[in-house]
């Protein structure tokens, strides 16, 4: 996609100081840039360089409004500009078609401009909307709802009844909707029964869930991941779980069964979240926390740490006790 500043200006809300019929085609960083490219800096000491680029223009804050010798697009935010502008220079794809290997029944209702990759498999009554794409060898389950500019990448398996909102991207490998694993013992026998595992997967705007990631669907209700989420590679979440909205999960994240997660949390790497436990709105869990099950962990704006997770300042405390102890011992 070619793009004018001026044009990238109106689309970004940014205030453009200098030529705007200069044509862009794509971001990069500062490195890589080309006479065509678009980059970003967020602090005066990098606008010296970037002017030196090749780069076509920079976004960048207000530090640089008083520049002339290339053309800058003022933002309060450019690292946020920029990712706004790289997604309008993703290609569209204009041209959409459902590929002759494709596996696609008369009941499936597709919208307008929909692409289904070769030797994908689309169940009976399912609903694409517009603008959506499923990659090669994907599986959509029977009566599965995928909502507008959805990109389903290959390989992706949707089971039955799961419901997708409008700009949720699926990275390849991902489960979605799966059973969870929930089984009762029985007592003479010592063998392990599978408990109901029909609930749904329900999945709002806007959710981003990283490649060979696991979402078990409920088990008599439903799983379901709220508007703005970002799911991180190799995440596993379990049956009956809630999530709220903006949350982050970083890769290698286990919820275990019915977890509740509140808007805006933030997790590093292996967190590990035992069964019926909550976290509350805004709480930070550093990498390879650990959560004990039916456990409240409170605290917005506060970074835990350690097994069992506490405040980070209460860990350090730990560790520095633990290392004088250690010491007096010797």
């Amino acid at each position: 996609m070619k793009l004018t500043l001026r044009e990238l200006a109106e689309k970004l809300g940014c205030r453009l100081i200098g030529n705007n019929s200069i044509t862009v085609t794509s971001v990069s960083s500062l490195e890589s840039a080309r006479s065509d490219s678009l980059i970003f800096v967020e602090a005066l000491e990098h606008l010296d360089a970037a002017l030196r680029s090749a780069a076509a223009a920079i976004i960048a804050g207000e530090f640089a409004s008083a520049t002339s010798s290339k053309p800058v697009l003022i933002s309060a935010h450019p690292r946020l500009a920029f990712a706004r502008a790289a997604r309008l220079f993703r290609d569209p794809a204009g041209n959409r078609t459902i590929h002759p290997s494709a596996i696609v029944p008369a009941s499936a209702k597709f919208g307008k401009n929909v692409s289904v990759g070769p030797g994908a498999i689309i169940g009976d009554n399912v609903k694409l909307g517009d603008e959506t794409t499923v990659g090669p060898g994907s599986v959509i389950g029977d009566k599965t709802i995928i909502g507008s500019d959805c990109r389903i990448d290959s390989n992706v398996t949707i089971y039955p009844g799961t419901t997708l909102g409008d700009r949720v991207i699926v990275q390849a490998g991902a489960v979605l909707g799966s059973e969870g694993f929930g089984y009762v013992r029985d007592a003479e026998t010592g063998r392990h029964e599978r408990s109901p595992q029909i609930g749904r997967l329900v999945i709002e705007n806007d959710v981003e869930i990283g490649a060979n990631s696991t979402i078990d669907r409920g088990a008599l209700d439903e799983t379901c991941i709220r508007q703005g989420t970002k799911i991180d590679n190799l995440v596993h979440i379990g049956h009956n779980v809630q999530i709220g909205e903006n949350v982050i999960i970083a890769a290698q994240t286990g919820l275990s069964g019915s977890v509740t997660i509140e808007d805006n949390v933030i997790m590093g790497g292996q967190v590990g979240i035992g069964d019926h436990a909550r976290v509350g709105e805004g709480a930070m869990l550093g990498g390879q926390c650990g959560i004990l099950p039916k456990k409240i962990l409170r605290g917005k704006g506060i970074i835990f740490w350690g097994t069992p997770a506490r405040p980070l300042r209460e860990y350090l405390k730990e560790l520095a006790f633990l290392s004088r102890s250690a010491k007096k011992e010797r």
